[in-house]
C-alpha cells in the first residue's frame, strides 16, 4: 500500500513539473492569456409566452359598446326603446338598463345621479349634459359623445367641440354601480364530545 502511495505522489510530481516546471512544454503557458479573454456565459432564461389576462371592461365602456349598436335609431319624444325610438334621456336609460342600472326618464333627474366629473377627466360611459341640463348624452371617448339629439334626427355620435354643444355644455356625471354586499363567512366546527371518567 505505501508503495502505491509513493508511486502516485511521484506521478503527480512529474505531472506538475511537466506542466508548470521550468523545462515543461507548457512553461510559457499563461492562464491569463488564455482564460482572461473568456467571459462568463450569460444565462438566458426562456420565458414562455403567457397571454395577458385582462379583467372585464368597466360598466361605462361596456355601455358605450352597447350604445353604438343603436346608432341610427330615430328620435322620438318620450321614446325609450329601439322599436319606438328614443329621446335623449330615454336613450341613456335604455342603455344603462341593459347593465342593471335603473335611471329616471329625465335628463334633469339624471344630473343629480352619480358623481360630478370634470370635462378633462371624462371617461367612456359618463353622462354629459347640455342646455341647462335639458339634454343628455353619453361620452364615448376622444372628445365625442353619443345621443339622440332632437326631432328629425337619429341616435348619432357628435363632437363636444361642435359650437352649440361646446357653448351649452353644463357638466358630466359618472354613474357608479352598487357593489354587491360581501357575505359573511361562517365556519361551523364540530368538536367531539369528551367523556369524563
Amino acid at each position: 500500500m505505501p508503495a502505491q502511495i509513493r508511486l502516485l505522489v511521484l506521478v503527480l510530481a512529474l505531472a506538475y513539473s511537466a506542466v508548470f516546471g521550468p523545462g515543461s512544454a507548457l512553461g510559457n503557458f499563461d492562464p491569463d492569456h488564455w482564460f482572461g479573454r473568456l467571459k462568463p456565459a450569460r444565462l438566458r432564461h426562456h420565458r414562455p409566452h403567457v397571454p395577458r389576462m385582462t379583467g372585464p371592461l368597466p360598466v361605462g365602456a361596456r355601455a358605450v359598446q352597447f350604445a353604438r349598436r343603436l346608432v341610427g335609431v330615430p328620435y322620438r319624444y318620450g321614446g325609450d326603446s329601439p322599436g319606438s325610438g328614443f329621446d335623449c334621456s330615454g336613450f341613456v336609460r335604455y342603455v344603462y338598463a341593459h347593465f342593471g342600472l335603473r335611471l329616471p326618464h329625465s335628463s334633469y333627474a339624471d344630473f343629480g345621479l352619480g358623481k360630478r366629473v370634470e370635462r378633462r377627466s371624462l371617461r367612456p360611459g359618463d353622462l354629459v349634459f347640455f342646455d341647462g341640463v335639458g339634454h343628455v348624452g353619453m361620452y364615448v371617448g376622444r372628445g365625442r359623445f353619443i345621443h339622440a339629439p332632437h326631432s328629425g334626427t337619429s341616435v348619432q355620435v357628435t363632437s363636444l367641440s361642435e359650437p352649440w354643444y361646446r357653448a351649452s355644455y353644463e357638466g358630466a356625471r359618472r354613474l357608479v354601480a352598487a357593489r354587491p354586499a360581501h357575505r359573511q363567512l361562517r365556519i361551523h366546527i364540530r368538536l367531539p364530545r369528551l367523556r369524563l371518567f
